[in-house]
């Protein structure tokens, strides 16, 4: 009997997937509200549509490289867990313990910051929204997690349809934007297609704008950041080794076509000067297409992105908690519901989640969950290129397309992002290493229990 129909069983998940839900879900665990607020502050680095559209084509390249590198992986190993599997089989137990223990954790701060998020956007919604304290909208981060948790606990179809239905009215609201920006009349003031020839702001050298372009580059790869969502759930996948693949490269394309798409249709309504001093580009520019209601439009795609972005890493995480247990290591957390919920390793993931967000050490904590994602990333691309040395005769249905120079291109670019966020905040780098190493204690106590029991 499947576990869909019976009771709670020991490491066995439900294999109900497809495609759609794995765009969904990549959709999903990467739009936020990165691509409403990152136009205005690239636009005042670097001066240039131009050099605007080049960067999120960068960032795109980028999280496209490591979809075809990670697909293979995926397709090889399909089973829940995701970075902790693949780094397990390269380096062995120990070290995929470290890797699944940071990626959890980064996970968990991604919930985290896309609750605290979205009640700042409840609050705007709500009338009485001036009045809301600190501690309310603590509370409302808190109700949301709690919601989802209750949501996904009844299993696996509910919550799958959900993130179908949050990541399609996202996109749909986008594109709702983008269509009405580009379809308005453009202002004589600007320019439609001269600026494209300036590389830059006036004044500022090739070898300075080149800078200008790396210094955005990290602000971007975070933006894309969720473009792997898809690799927690191959052992719910259908058919891991064709879905796998498609969902991954198709969820990239569609996500790069979405952010070129929103900065074109920025540009269209906003000159560079307006768009460089824009803390948020999409108000901006839903005040001139929707004068009368901007405002509400923006804060509901806001909200629309945050919730669809906390559903998404929330079905995640705990499969990483849940292969873990499978393991041997916090068994309790391999028990799956009726529906097909680790419901151990989702409560485990929701506390570990309101602790974060009761912290009120949020920043500090994005700061940390940066660089471990960073370095997971890097791990994870050498993982991929020591297993086709190690074990060249592993059954791999898809093999990553122009390897090893992909491969090689985009762990370099793991790496220079690496050191990039380690100069900028050397404090957060210190919190990361500690976060990392308080694994190996971990890891050496859930041994021994495994051992005693």
């Amino acid at each position: 009997m499947s576990t869909s129909q019976a009771g709670p069983s020991q490491g066995h998940l439900a294999r109900i997937l497809g495609i759609g839900f794995g765009i969904a879900v990549i959709f999903g665990g990467t739009v936020g509200v990165g691509i409403l607020r990152l136009p205005g502050e690239i636009a005042g680095r670097l001066g240039s549509p131009s050099l605007i559209v080049l960067v999120w084509v960068i960032g795109g390249i980028y999280a496209l490289l490591g979809a075809i590198s990670l697909a293979e992986l995926g397709a090889a190993l399909p089973q829940a867990g995701g970075f902790y599997v693949y780094s397990k089989r390269a380096f062995g137990a120990g070290p995929g313990f470290v890797m699944g223990w940071a990626d959890w954790m980064s996970n968990c701060a991604s919930i985290a910051y896309a609750a605290v998020a979205a009640s700042e956007y409840l609050a705007a919604l709500s009338a009485g929204s001036n009045g809301w304290s600190a501690w309310i909208q603590t509370g409302a981060a808190l109700a949301l997690l709690a919601f989802f948790c209750g949501m996904q606990w009844f299993g696996l179809r509910l919550s799958s349809g959900v993130q179908k239905v949050t990541s399609s009215a996202t996109a749909i609201t986008f594109l709702a934007l983008a269509v009405a920006c580009l379809l308005h009349p453009r202002s004589a003031v600007l320019d439609r297609f001269t600026a494209f020839a300036d590389m830059g702001r006036p004044g500022l050298s090739t070898l300075g704008l080149v800078a200008s372009v790396i210094a955005v580059l990290p602000a971007i790869v975070v933006a894309y950041d969720g473009w792997y969502e898809a690799i927690y759930f191959t052992e719910e996948d259908t058919d891991p080794a064709k879905h796998l693949p498609r969902a991954m490269i198709g969820g990239v394309l569609l996500i790069i076509s979405l952010y070129l798409v929103m900065n074109l249709a920025f540009l269209h309504v906003l000159s560079i000067p307006a768009l460089a001093m824009s803390k948020l580009a999409a108000a901006d520019a839903a005040r001139i297409v929707f004068p009368a209601w901007s405002g509400t439009f923006v804060t509901v795609l806001s909200l629309l992105t945050l919730l669809s972005l906390m559903n998404a890493v929330l079905l995640g995480a705990p499969r990483i908690l849940f292969a873990v247990g499978r393991d041997g290591l916090f068994r309790g957390a391999a028990k799956v519901g009726a529906g097909g919920t680790p419901r151990t390793a989702l409560l485990a993931t929701a506390a570990m989640t309101a602790l974060i967000i009761a912290s009120g050490r949020f920043d500090e904590i994005v700061g940390v969950a940066a660089i471990v994602v960073a370095a997971t990333y890097t791990v994870n691309y050498v993982a991929m290129i020591l297993l086709r040395v190690k074990e060249p005769e592993m059954a791999r249905p898809f093999r990553a397309w122009g390897y090893p120079v992909t491969t090689v291109l985009v762990l370099a670019a793991s790496v220079a992002f690496l050191i990039v966020d380690v100069r900028a905040d050397p404090v957060s780098t210190v919190r990361a290493g500690v976060l990392l190493g308080a694994a190996l204690p971990v890891y050496g106590w859930t041994r021994w229990r495994s051992r005693k029991n």
